[in-house]
């Protein structure tokens, strides 16, 4: 085999490949036993069909093109080793010589990983807010803990926001019952507005056994969009009651005092402040990383990032019982806009996959088989499943290598971290190393669809398939 490689861009080349005929006999003897299964020859067994007779009945350029077909695959592979060339998308291959006997050339256009300098680590400087716990905080917490012991006690006056009152509902349109629309002893909590348009504004200041109608525009069913008639019947007021915060209540949640509650929330607040600051230290890095680098972009990849969090993004909606266009009206976005916000976040995506590549290979990081056991044992206890179950899902899928790449990624970026600089809002320098072991710079948090494929979800709230790349 020969092969050349032509620069088409920084992100495309041409290969050229030349293949004595001869190396064509695997695919070739190939190809004559699979057409002769399914050619019956009066005479001969299914597959004795000699090869003569098969160039009789089907024509020798019907067995060419089948050998050619399985034979390109393995001798474009054979040609990328031998250029040295790194592909990242599918090529486009043309046969431009077939000699019968004598010789096989083809062409095959690909997109390639583009050639770019990487910046120096310690040349990145960040600011992260401060990790710190205020008092107030600590009290947010404290009464959003008392709410959830907070106990429902029946009132004798007038509901009021933050109530939870016990309704009756019936809807009608045009006096006509509303399929689904009639309800007794439903709870609510006035203010929520997580129920009907209006009905905070009906039950505020009624008192038990007070009835009361208002107008709404239903949201779903067969009425979708039509004004509905609502009889609301209040039949009891209740005020939710908190905790006093006390130790006899601290002893109730399983603490000696009310001031060693107090101390654990602290704890706990100060470790999420940091895992805060440290996600956000990861993500000013790779920006900053990534604005410090002029890297050419495959656009194949670019476009194919692009179909797929456009595919993602409706494939969500539909689970949610919405539409694409109803997502962009509910978010005051037009087509052209949220095109421009999926070009935009594929575009970082692809540079960020490429600029983490090259840290790795400049850095010669690799992923040993106790760090993918590591991972795939954290991704399957976020997920919630077996590490067993959870590894065998990779190798079904064929994602196991892309996991390796994530991990790849995440080991680069750290290294980038170790180099840069990174301090706080009040100017002291960032400690990542207590946050090691809980801290992945390089994916989010991995599920488990109901079909056992692996997943993990983009800060954006896509959800990206393992086993799709």
């Amino acid at each position: 085999m020969q092969s050349a490689v032509e620069t088409l861009s920084p992100t495309r080349v041409r290969l050229t490949v030349e293949v004595p005929f001869a190396e064509l006999k695997p695919e070739l003897d190939k190809a004559y036993k699979t057409i002769g299964a399914q050619v019956k020859v009066q005479g001969f067994r299914p597959g004795k069909v000699p090869q003569r007779i098969l160039d009789q009945r089907v024509g020798r350029g019907v067995v060419l093109e089948e050998a050619v077909q399985e034979a390109l695959p393995r001798l474009y592979s054979e040609a990328v080793t031998e250029s040295g060339v790194a592909p990242v998308g599918r090529p486009e291959v043309d046969v431009t010589k077939l000699d019968d006997g004598v010789e096989l050339a083809f062409t095959a256009e690909v997109d390639v990983r583009p050639e770019f300098e990487i910046p120096a680590y310690d040349g990145l400087a960040v600011t992260v807010a401060d990790a710190v716990v205020s008092d107030d905080d600590i009290s947010t917490q404290v009464d959003e803990l008392r709410e959830r012991f907070a106990k429902l006690t029946p009132v004798e006056r007038p509901a009021a926001e933050g109530d939870y009152v016990t309704l009756d509902l019936a809807a009608t349109v045009d006096g006509k019952e509303v399929p689904g629309g009639t309800a007794t002893g439903l709870s609510y909590q006035v203010g929520s507005g997580d129920l009907l348009d209006g009905l905070d504004e009906a039950v505020t200041g009624a008192s038990a056994e007070e009835a009361k109608t208002f107008t709404t525009t239903l949201v779903a069913g067969d009425y979708e969009g039509q004004q509905a008639e609502v009889a609301v019947t209040v039949r009891a007021v209740n005020e939710r009651e908190l905790p006093a915060a006390d130790d006899a209540w601290a002893e109730t949640t399983g603490f000696a005092s009310f001031e060693e509650l107090q101390a654990d929330v602290r704890t706990r607040l100060d470790r999420v402040k940091k895992m805060e600051q440290g996600v956000e230290a990861r993500d000013k890095v790779l920006e900053a990383l990534l604005a410090a680098v002029e890297v050419p972009l495959p656009e194949s990849v670019v476009e194919a990032e692009i179909e797929w969090r456009r595919e993602s993004t409706t494939t969500q909606l539909q689970q949610a019982g919405l539409t694409l266009d109803q997502y962009l009206e509910d978010e005051g976005k037009g087509e052209e806009e949220f095109a421009e916000e999926v070009r935009e976040s594929a575009t970082t995506a692809v540079k960020a996959q490429l600029v983490l590549d090259a840290v790795a290979d400049a850095e010669q990081l690799g992923v040993t088989d106790a760090e993918l056991t590591d991972q795939v044992v954290r991704r399957a206890q976020r997920a919630g499943v077996s590490p067993d179950q959870y590894a065998q899902s990779l190798v079904q899928s064929g994602s196991l290598q892309a996991l390796v790449a994530e991990v790849r990624r995440g080991k680069a970026l750290a290294t980038v971290m170790e180099g840069a600089s990174i301090t706080d809002a009040s100017g002291q320098p960032v400690d990542l190393e207590a946050l090691r072991d809980d801290l992945d710079p390089g994916m989010d948090d991995t599920q488990i669809d109901e079909s056992g494929r692996p997943f993990h979800t983009h800060g954006d709230g896509t959800v990206h398939y393992l086993d799709e790349g």
